[in-house]
């Protein structure tokens, strides 16, 4: 079984996970009518996987630091290979987001972000009845 500590942490990570591709999702609407503007969007699949197995730099483009006192990069950060959205409609001015398809993923997003709230919530609320047993 595994221990609280592990099932937080993965909990931890696809929240932030889902959190990060909420971000970008809502980057594509919000360039909408913007020219030339890629949408971009990851798997949430991969990234959790690379996360798991601790390939937490996948996909990441680091500043570069020209001088000592520049600020490292902490190790915070997500596990998302970033890429561009394929077209489903051309458009003149070289944009490629697809409201429809926006639409559709950050509503899927949300939802599985609810769920993972729900999973977490019922992860204290058997943890308090377990104390909450021992204790009486």
């Amino acid at each position: 079984m595994a221990s609280i500590e592990q099932s937080l942490s993965v909990f931890s990570q696809a929240l932030n996970l889902r959190t990060q591709r909420h971000q970008v999702l809502a980057s594509n609407i919000a360039n909408a009518d913007t020219p030339n503007y890629k949408a971009r969007d990851f798997s949430f699949e991969t990234a959790m996987q690379n996360a798991m197995s601790g390939r937490s730099d996948v996909g990441r483009v680091d500043m570069a630091r020209t001088s000592a006192g520049h600020i490292a990069r902490s190790g915070a950060g997500g596990s998302a290979d970033f890429k561009y959205r394929s077209e489903t409609q051309s458009a003149v001015d070289g944009n490629t987001v697809d409201m429809d398809v926006e639409r559709a993923q950050i509503t899927e997003n949300a939802m599985q972000y609810q769920i993972l709230t729900q999973l977490i919530s019922n992860k204290f609320q058997g943890i308090r009845s377990a104390l909450a047993s021992t204790n009486g």
